[in-house]
């Protein structure tokens, strides 16, 4: 392939995409609009319109302002590529460093800094003012910016290593290098499960043991009929941050632990949180998480091996906005990679309901074992309250859930548990 005809399927492409995305959307905002006058049928008894309409409208906002973000990062993309600036930020910084390391991980963390400083004042309105709109935000202006400091921080002090040892690999282990680079970042991945819940996390948030009472009884009693070891229950204080809650586990191996937001204790009662729980067991006794990780770990190093190619093609780099005339030998790998994370996306869009099959089937099955192991009843009156209080819409338009979403519609997912709590009944 030469240079312009891969520039002419980069673009086709990326408008592609951009058409693609665009579609969906006001697919999403006409469909959710339709459906804001009345709630529907199945949801009548158990949500007012009032929350039913606020859902619609947060969504319908959060969407519109997908839109908007959309096209600044694409503007911010061509900028990057097309238009030339990596070329003159890569011509920039090897001005003043020369060749070498130094070079190459100051363009990787220039690039990052960029980024992150165009993507601020987004972040900075998303939490201020559309969550702030839905009362959602319970966050201070300067606890967000000292989760920024935090993140940049901590990024800095395992990020850099992490490139640093890919970068020299990229250099000096020969065409081989993306392997050994897979190797070395799955053991990093393996090892931030291990280290996240008990080192990362609660750099940002902080962790109380479970209360005694009904509800940590019960919880025990179900780890104990599912053959669940953890590392211990807590309550994370998400209030701090957001009136969204949750419930998850996290961690691998010996290092599990169960966590639950302190917003969502506070709504649902003893069985309800008893049958969220069993959801997410669900997930860890039909081995989900493990086949994510083999999944995650099997693309990674299909990708890092089509880097590997990629990297050696004239064409790859002139075709998106590079002269690599101007690189030096062994100086284009960082230049590489930051090209590589660009266009993938790119390219990988149209097939994202592949990764939505995949999850909503976990889900389902999830659900099945929470139906088994409790009451399904209890979960699907927590999953509505869930719903409600997370200005969750119950009316997404189907494709755009296809493309977005990893958990089932609510209506689907409320009949299946409905039908699995009838069979129960009757069975018993």
């Amino acid at each position: 392939m030469n240079s312009s005809a891969f520039t002419v399927l980069f673009v086709a492409f990326l408008f592609l995409s951009l058409a693609l995305r665009f579609w969906l959307a006001s697919r999403q905002i006409r469909h959710v609009m339709t459906h804001r006058h009345a709630v529907p049928a199945e949801f009548a008894e158990k949500i007012s319109l009032e929350a039913h309409q606020k859902a619609a409208d947060y969504t319908i906002t959060k969407t519109k302002f997908g839109q908007i973000l959309l096209l600044v990062n694409t503007a911010v993309l061509v900028g990057f590529t097309l238009l030339g600036g990596l070329q003159w930020l890569s011509n920039t910084l090897f001005a003043i460093s020369g060749p070498g390391m130094w070079y190459q991980i100051g363009l990787l963390v220039a690039f990052t800094c960029i980024s992150s400083l165009i993507d601020l004042p987004f972040d900075y309105y998303r939490q201020f003012v559309l969550e702030e709109k839905f009362g959602f935000n319970k966050m201070r202006p300067g606890l967000f910016f000292a989760d920024m400091i935090k993140g940049a921080v901590l990024g800095a002090v395992i990020g850099l290593p992490l490139v640093w040892v890919v970068l020299s690999l990229m250099e000096k282990s020969g065409d081989l290098w993306w392997l050994y680079a897979w190797l070395v970042w799955s053991g990093f991945q393996l090892l931030m499960l291990v280290l996240y819940p008990s080192v990362i996390a609660p750099l940002f948030n902080k962790f109380t043991p479970l209360e005694e009472g009904d509800v940590r009884s019960r919880i025990e009693g179900l780890m104990q009929r599912t053959g669940f070891a953890s590392k211990g229950l807590f309550v994370m204080d998400g209030s701090k941050r957001s009136a969204h809650g949750n419930a998850y586990f996290s961690g691998f191996g010996a290092a599990k632990r169960i966590v639950f937001f302190d917003t969502l204790l506070s709504r649902l009662t003893a069985p309800e949180i008893e049958a969220v729980l069993a959801h997410e067991l669900g997930h860890f006794k039909h081995k989900h998480i493990i086949k994510r990780i083999v999944t995650l770990f099997a693309l990674s190093l299909a990708f890092l091996a089509l880097l590997g190619y990629l990297k050696n093609q004239v064409w790859f780099y002139s075709g998106l906005g590079i002269d690599p005339h101007l690189l030096a030998p062994a100086n284009d790998n960082a230049m590489a990679l930051i090209l590589f994370m660009l266009a993938l996306p790119v390219f990988t869009f149209p097939l994202s309901p592949l990764s939505s099959i995949s999850s909503r089937k976990h889900e389902f099955e999830a659900d099945a074992f929470a139906a088994q192991q409790t009451n399904a009843q209890d979960l699907v009156s927590a999953l509505v309250k869930m719903y409600e209080d997370n200005a969750s819409t119950l009316t997404p338009d189907p494709l755009h859930s296809a493309f977005y979403d990893s958990h089932p519609p609510a209506h689907i997912r409320i009949e299946k548990l409905l039908h699995a709590s009838k069979r129960s009944t009757q069975s018993a």
